[in-house]
């Protein structure tokens, strides 16, 4: 295949995705599969022999659309989305396209100064101060865990970089149950440990007590470790949590600890001033992760990190050998420097286009739209009588259930293998239940309203 052939295929393909999302509604959400049906489907082997594009293209049509669970599906209401509105997927083309590696300023000049320009808009956007700079990631998950290791060498005044974590003192985190997997990964990665995040108490709102973290540092440090950072929740996988950011931010500094926030999917949903509330106090916090992937539209993978002071950090994960210096650049940003991986995708591209493509005014609207469609279904399922509603709407987010775990977990069972929607399970205060997102990029308020109707047609089943 060669690059007239890329010509003709890239035409085919992006007729081929025309089609895909208009026909999505009448696909079911998941595929029905069970495990090793693609791969009962793959030869075991990769040919010796070139094999002919047109056999290529027909295996995948054959073989891969059916067995996807379709994210871009505008009845998709599991976890929270991944979307990929169609700005961002041109973006993407390009800068599949142009294929740079952007690890350094001198090998994608283009792709750093977007970056910072974008970074600079979404600032902007979500309201925070002009004082915060910050990079873009593949995902929250590695976000946190550049912060987690920039807490630890803060704590650590940099001797972990060298000397390794070995004869250091005992190194504690703190962050409440509602918080995301993420930083109990980030933990553990760390070097810190698992024993050594602190879950702290929260309050009937499931946000983290102030009171309690400061009992918590108190006692560590009593105890001889060192407290190391806080990690607080801005809107919680599991059904939304909010913590107290101005609060816990407030005896965090008074303590001398860094804070990071995860905001990855609620960050979003600040672009709506009326929204800033529940992270009123969030100008104070060090670092902040959202994923603009998750409900701005622009296609995974695509994490923002805003960063109050981005040196420590940079002294944490940077490294310049004489291979990766440029020649009288000595000041230049290179943003391998501020994350884990040396590689880095175009991916401020996306942002550029979809934040252009659809405006501010544009992407509010839709999150506008998905909180209130979020209430209304929320109110129409609250009507029946075998169910209860278990965590009210948070933004987009609320769980409900039936009378016992067993008749909630079976529930689910039959909407996800009915395929008309896709929703997901959570465990809420020791009880299994069913998680509502209203959150995919084209989705309509029926498509919204398709929840009560498939629930209350499958309960009498």
């Amino acid at each position: 295949m060669d690059h007239e052939d890329l010509r003709h295929w890239s035409k085919r393909a992006a007729d081929w995705a025309a089609e895909y999302h208009a026909g999505l509604r009448d696909r079911a959400v998941r595929a029905p599969l069970l495990p090793g049906a693609v791969s009962s489907q793959l030869p075991a082997a990769a040919p010796e022999a070139a094999e002919p594009m047109e056999a290529i293209w027909d295996d995948f049509v054959r073989i891969i659309p059916g067995a996807m669970t379709h994210w871009q599906h505008p009845r998709f209401f599991a976890y929270f989305p991944a979307n990929a509105s169609p700005a961002s997927m041109l973006a993407e083309q390009l800068a599949n396209a142009m294929a740079a590696q952007g690890m350094l300023w001198q090998t994608s000049p283009a792709a750093t100064e977007v970056e910072q320009a974008m970074i600079g808009w979404l600032a902007g956007a979500l309201g925070l101060p002009g004082d915060f700079t910050g990079t873009i990631h593949d995902s929250a998950t590695t976000a946190t865990l550049s912060a987690v290791l920039t807490m630890r060498e803060k704590a650590l005044d940099w001797q972990g970089l060298a000397q390794g974590l070995s004869g250091q003192p005992r190194l504690r985190l703190y962050a409440s149950a509602e918080t995301h997997s993420s930083v109990d990964k980030a933990a553990r990665v760390a070097g810190i440990g698992q024993d050594n995040l602190v879950k702290v108490a929260t309050d009937a709102g499931l946000s983290m007590k102030p009171g309690a973290l400061a009992g918590a540092i108190s006692a560590d440090r009593d105890a001889g470790f060192v407290p190391a950072g806080v990690i607080l929740c801005a809107g919680g996988t599991s059904v939304g949590a909010f913590d107290r950011i101005a609060d816990c931010i407030a005896v965090a500094h008074a303590e001398g600890l860094p804070v990071h926030v995860d905001a990855a999917w609620a960050g979003s949903a600040m672009i709506c001033p009326e929204f800033r509330h529940l992270w009123a106090g969030i100008e104070a916090a060090d670092s902040i992760v959202f994923n603009p992937h998750k409900w701005l539209g622009a296609q995974f993978d695509c994490a923002v990190q805003f960063l109050r002071d981005p040196g420590p950090q940079v002294r944490t994960l940077g490294l310049r050998p004489s291979y990766l210096e440029t020649a009288g650049r000595e000041d230049i940003v290179n943003f391998n420097e501020w994350t884990v991986p040396l590689g880095r995708r175009f991916r401020a591209l996306k942002l550029w286009f979809t934040l252009r493509a659809y405006g501010l005014d544009g992407l509010r609207a839709r999150i506008r739209n998905h909180v209130a469609w979020a209430a209304e279904v929320c109110d129409v399922l609250r009507a029946m009588p075998e169910i209860t509603i278990i965590t009210e709407p948070s933004l987009s987010l609320f769980t409900f259930a039936l009378t016992s775990d067993a008749a909630t977990e079976a529930l689910l069972a039959r909407i996800n293998d009915d395929g008309r929607i896709y929703l997901t399970q959570t465990r809420h205060q020791g009880r299994s239940v069913i998680r509502v997102q209203v959150g995919q990029f084209d989705c309509t308020r029926e498509d919204v309203m398709a929840v009560p109707e498939v629930v209350a047609e499958l309960m009498q089943t």
